[in-house]
C-alpha cells in the first residue's frame, strides 16, 4: 500500500521538519495560500487544482488524453505563432480568486490589454481555456465550467475524447452559449479572429486538415485587423 511522504520529505535536506505542513489530499478544503504552500512543497506532484476551495488531484494520464492534449497545443501554437500579441500555455497555473486556482490543459491569452496578467502565475481569466475531458460527466463540464463562467473566461473549449465530440462555449450575458459550427463543421472563434477549428478533422486525427483550415482563418482580413489592433495595444 502506498504511503504519504513523511513530514521531513516536505523539506529540503538539512531543514527542520515542517510539523504543520501535511501533504495535499483529494477533497481537502483549503484557502489558496495554504493550497499553494503545500503544492510547492510537493515538487513530485504534477497536477493539483483548487476548485471552490476543494483540492482535486490529477490522476494518471492515458494515451488518448495525452494525444488530444498534444493536438490542441499544436493547433494553438500554430495560431499564436502568426498572431503577435497572443500566447498559448500548457498546464499553466491560473489564479482566479482566493478559492480557485486551476491548471487548464491549454489556454490562449492576450498579452497587452487582455483580461489576465502574469506575476509568477497567471492572474485573472485568460480569454480562452481548453480542457480534455473523458466524458460529459467530468468536472470539466460541471464544476470547472461554472468557475470559468463566473470569472469571465470568454471562450471555453472541451474535447470529450471518449465520446468523440468537442464543445465550444462563448460567454454571452454572463452565460455560456454553444458556439455553432458551420456546414463544413468548422468552428470560428469570436474572441480570436482567424482561430478556426475543423471539428471533423480534429476528431479523426487529421492534423494536416486541421492546420489547413487554420491557415484559411489566418489569411482573412479579420485576422489581419485583429493583429493590427493588438499591435496598437502594445
Amino acid at each position: 500500500m502506498a504511503t504519504h511522504p513523511s513530514q521531513t520529505d516536505l523539506t529540503s535536506p538539512g531543514e527542520p521538519p515542517l510539523a504543520s505542513l501535511p501533504p495535499l489530499e483529494q477533497g481537502d478544503s483549503l484557502t489558496r495560500s495554504e493550497f499553494e504552500r503545500r503544492y510547492e512543497a510537493m515538487p513530485w506532484l504534477k497536477k493539483a487544482e483548487l476548485i471552490d476551495g476543494v483540492v482535486h488531484l490529477g490522476s494518471a494520464v492515458y494515451d488518448q488524453h495525452a494525444g488530444a492534449h498534444a493536438a490542441l497545443m499544436h493547433w494553438f501554437g500554430s495560431y499564436t505563432l502568426y498572431t503577435p500579441g497572443t500566447v498559448c500555455r500548457d498546464n499553466a497555473t491560473v489564479r482566479l480568486d482566493m478559492l480557485n486556482e486551476l491548471q487548464p490543459d491549454a489556454l490562449v491569452r492576450i498579452v497587452a490589454g487582455g483580461q489576465s496578467r502574469v506575476d509568477k502565475y497567471i492572474e485573472g481569466p485568460p480569454e480562452l481555456v481548453a480542457e480534455v475531458a473523458s466524458s460529459s460527466v467530468s468536472r470539466d463540464l460541471h464544476s470547472k465550467l461554472a468557475v470559468y463562467r463566473r470569472h469571465g473566461v470568454r471562450e471555453y473549449l472541451v474535447w470529450r475524447v471518449l465520446e468523440g465530440d468537442v464543445d465550444w462555449y462563448r460567454l454571452d450575458g454572463g452565460e455560456y452559449r454553444s458556439l455553432a459550427a458551420d456546414d463544413r463543421g468548422i468552428f470560428r472563434s469570436r474572441e480570436f479572429a482567424g482561430l478556426w477549428l475543423d471539428r471533423p478533422a480534429l476528431l479523426r486525427g487529421d492534423m494536416h486538415a486541421v492546420l489547413a483550415v487554420l491557415n484559411e482563418g489566418l489569411a482573412t482580413s479579420e485576422h489581419a485587423e485583429f493583429v493590427a489592433r493588438l499591435a496598437g495595444r502594445a
